[in-house]
């Protein structure tokens, strides 16, 4: 039935001329590039509290999401199907599950628990984007409906998982220790499970190795926002800025080196995660690439805002 449905996706595009195609790409991307500043943009401006709560979200699925790709080793669609022709790009990882709705569903799951009883309409739009995110995956022929549903329901786990966290304050060193431990179990799981080796012509379908990559990403993004979580709260105990002149400026400002840690390590600006990459090896690197984005986000640009504030 998923592929069924896929197929009846595909004809719809290519019976109306892929009208919608540029605009699907454009949700597509935009999921995983610009919707991860909401989180920070309000950690750093609007609520601490309300931020953490966001971006231990989005840890929360982006590991869950490693570990889950790597477990179940499921190939894309147009892989199991030679009939499902993708608009555009085919992803080289594992399809189950989908991780752009897993990027989503805790940035928009988390914004609907923290504004459902003030805006039902905000809260309905919220729930609107992670149903057209999920569309634009399987429109797109790179995502079957299992992939995009198990993935709405794995990131509002973790939307749960880290409402009931933020609700214990009084356990958080517990909290950040049990988050460590999952950290180092992530890695050894990550690198000594066994992986499927299938080739098709003499090319293997999903290299493992690459697998092992985005694992590595989400485990370092967790263990860089535990590290920055302990800085910030025992050394720094920033106050947020405001949506004012001086906290907007402030956030375009730190929101500038999250775009290229995050977004630019496979693409023509990749430097930096080669450095990384020469110094730690290639996995090593990516995990360190992770620590650093979420370091930055939760520890040092709160220090540099700490610095704006002037004696009181």
């Amino acid at each position: 039935m998923d592929i069924e449905i896929l197929l009846w996706l595909q004809n719809f595009r290519e019976s109306t001329g892929d009208i919608l195609t540029p605009f699907v790409n454009w949700l597509s991307h935009a999921a995983i590039t610009w919707l991860l500043f909401v989180p920070f943009i309000v950690y750093w401006c609007i609520s601490k509290k309300a931020g953490l709560f966001m971006i231990i979200s989005v840890c929360l699925s982006r590991f869950l999401n490693g570990i889950m790709k790597v477990t179940a080793c499921a190939y894309r669609p147009f892989v199991r199907d030679p009939r499902i022709i993708p608009a555009g790009h085919k992803p080289s990882s594992y399809s189950f599950p989908s991780g752009h709705i897993m990027w989503t569903a805790p940035i928009m799951g988390s914004l609907i628990a923290l504004t459902h009883k003030k805006s039902k309409i905000f809260a309905w739009l919220c729930g609107i984007v992670i149903i057209l995110v999920a569309f634009s995956r399987m429109y797109l022929g790179v995502h079957t409906p299992q992939d995009v549903i198990c993935g709405t329901i794995a990131g509002l786990f973790a939307v749960w998982l880290a409402s009931f966290m933020m609700k214990r304050p009084e356990r958080e060193n517990s909290f950040l220790m049990a988050g460590l431990i999952l950290c180092v179990l992530g890695v050894i799981y990550t690198v000594f499970k066994p992986y499927p080796m299938d080739y098709v012509d003499g090319k293997l379908l999903v290299d493992p190795e690459r697998m092992m990559l985005d694992t590595f990403y989400a485990v370092g993004l967790m263990a860089g926002f535990i590290f920055g979580r302990f800085i910030e709260r025992k050394y720094i105990g920033f106050s947020v800025t405001g949506l004012n002149v001086k906290g907007i400026i402030l956030a375009i400002i730190g929101l500038v080196p999250v775009y290229f840690i995050a977004w630019t390590f496979a693409g023509d600006y990749k430097f930096l995660y080669d450095f990384l990459g020469s110094i730690f090896g290639v996995k090593g690197g990516r995990f360190v690439m992770g620590v650093i984005l979420m370091f930055w986000t939760v520890a040092i640009w709160p220090f540099v805002i700490k610095l704006t504030e002037g004696k009181k």
